[in-house]
């Protein structure tokens, strides 16, 4: 890492260094092109063999900017910037997995990624068998078979709020000799570094607390460096890339293979880019991101403690609550903060949760987390609506449940709100 910076120092001064003269603030590359005087440059560039821009849908001086401050943040060697969260995730899965293979993945997942997975990599012959992340490691192992390519879970399920247990998750990724990915966009890389923890690559929504004003879809992806795709299970990693003058990425590239290969090969295809004004947007925001976080988890955990009172209240879930069960992975894996959002349930089921949130008045209806504005959901009726019951159940989500993504105001005002709003349903 850069000077061996903290976080907080990396959060203000990573992924952007000026010269001389040039703008102290990280500029807004708005081009798609870039010139270049020799072809013989431009022909290493295609080659890999110079560092460069060719085209934005493959890279950008401003979106490279925020890669290199994600990278440090989470101590990985290399990082991509897409358009959205779903993308990262998509990218993730489909750089080392083809139609054949399979997937093992938590089931504690935010709704839009359970449906990818059980349904959209489904139709490209991709297959993903969901275990409880509380279940133990032989029941993770059962669920592998010969053609598994990878794990996945959520440092933070959404909206379940189960920390995952990473001693057993990478334990059995280990084993079996497949790379563990995870999602980190709630805890962000200033509460939890998956890598710390055995993961290898890291996936972010960076639309959440990474922006933290609700301005900019993208998504990141991460990679730690040093996994083993030489194991025999990875030939797309290792053996020659017809697609691209015949490469093997892990030859060239043994310390970001799994990155450069979903840069020039995946997003040079499906072109799922980066808006530069989002990248500006997000790296703004992401300056703040130790401050926020710390206020974000603060405010939760009293709001949290405030609801377990409130009579009007049936259950709250907050991993830092004594009362949650993942109290003791949430001591070991978040000391020093649970991020933002936590969930309760109404007395009076699905009807109470509704006229609550038509009752707040500080606090908004929004399909979103990790805005600095608090923010109420009904999941069941909303993100998680598409799937079924039973999928709705596995997924940690239950028809009495209202999510708050707990922003950044006065604690005692959003008490205020929360109350008055609760008070409406009794």
């Amino acid at each position: 890492m850069e000077n061996n910076w903290k976080k907080e120092t990396q959060c203000v001064q990573s992924g952007y260094t000026p010269e001389d003269g040039e703008p102290r603030i990280l500029p807004i590359f708005q081009s798609t092109t870039y010139k270049y005087s020799s072809a013989d440059h431009v022909a290493a560039l295609f080659d890999l063999k110079a560092a460069g821009h060719i085209y934005s849908r493959i890279s950008n001086p401003t979106v490279e900017a925020l890669e290199k401050k994600i990278a440090e943040l989470e101590g990985g060697s290399a990082a991509l910037a897409v358009s959205s969260g779903q993308s990262a995730i998509t990218l993730a899965i489909l750089n080392i997995a083809s139609a054949g293979d399979h997937i093992v993945s938590s089931s504690a997942l935010y709704g839009g990624t359970y449906n990818l997975f059980e349904h959209t990599l489904r139709k490209l012959g991709i297959e993903v068998t969901f275990v409880d992340p509380t279940s133990d490691a032989g029941m993770l192992e059962a669920a592998f078979r010969p053609n598994t390519k990878a794990l996945y879970g959520e440092t933070l399920g959404n909206p379940g709020l189960v920390v995952l247990d990473f001693a057993k998750f990478s334990a059995v990724a280990k084993k079996k000799g497949v790379p563990l990915i995870i999602d980190n966009t709630f805890p962000t890389p200033f509460l939890n570094n998956p890598f710390q923890h055995g993961a290898d690559i890291i996936v972010h929504s960076s639309t959440k607390y990474l922006d933290g004003h609700a301005t900019s879809l993208g998504g990141i992806i991460v990679e730690k460096g040093d996994f083993p795709w030489d194991n025999g299970k990875y030939p797309e990693l290792t053996q020659p890339d017809p697609s691209y003058h015949g490469i093997s990425y892990h030859t060239a590239f043994p310390s970001m293979a799994y990155i450069i290969k979903a840069r020039v090969q995946l997003l040079r295809d499906l072109g799922m880019a980066m808006a530069p004004m989002n990248a500006f947007l997000t790296q703004l925001g992401s300056h703040t991101l130790h401050l926020r976080m710390e206020r974000h988890s603060a405010n939760a955990l009293g709001l949290a403690r405030f609801l377990e009172k409130h009579p009007a209240v049936e259950w709250v879930n907050y991993p830092l609550l004594e009362t949650s069960p993942s109290y003791e992975l949430a001591k070991k894996y978040l000391p020093s903060g649970a991020s933002g959002v936590l969930t309760f349930g109404i007395k009076g089921g699905a009807d109470a949760g509704k006229k609550f949130i038509d009752s707040v008045r500080l606090a908004n209806l929004v399909v979103h987390v990790g805005d600095i504005r608090t923010c109420v959901l009904h999941p069941a009726s909303t993100t998680h609506r598409q799937l079924s019951e039973k999928e709705q159940k596995e997924s940690g989500v239950s028809p009495e449940m209202v999510r708050i993504s707990v922003g950044i105001e006065n604690l005692e005002d959003l008490k205020d709100d929360i109350s008055q709003a609760l008070d409406k349903t009794r």
